[in-house]
């Protein structure tokens, strides 16, 4: 599965996207967010905030219960804000 990262989560992890091979029982992004952040510091600080971190799957926006089944690529960003 391909994960893409934008703004200062990219900063943060240090890469713009990856593919990665999910572990058995990854099924939300929450879960998805928590396994992120174990794997390694700047993981860890990427998402030490998960509430306002955002996500979308195949480009659509989604709620960190959503099911990831069947997702090409998911996008993690921080808030966004307009002016």
């Amino acid at each position: 599965m391909k994960l893409r990262y934008f703004a200062w989560v990219r900063e943060r992890i240090g890469k713009p996207e990856e593919d990665v091979d999910l572990p058995a029982g990854i099924a939300t992004i929450a879960e998805l967010v928590s396994w992120l952040s174990r794997r390694g510091e700047e993981y860890a600080y990427a998402f030490e905030n998960p509430k306002v971190i955002r996500a979308a799957i195949d480009r659509a926006h989604v709620r960190p219960d959503t099911a990831i089944g069947g997702a090409r690529e998911i996008a993690f960003f921080p808030p966004m804000t307009g002016g």
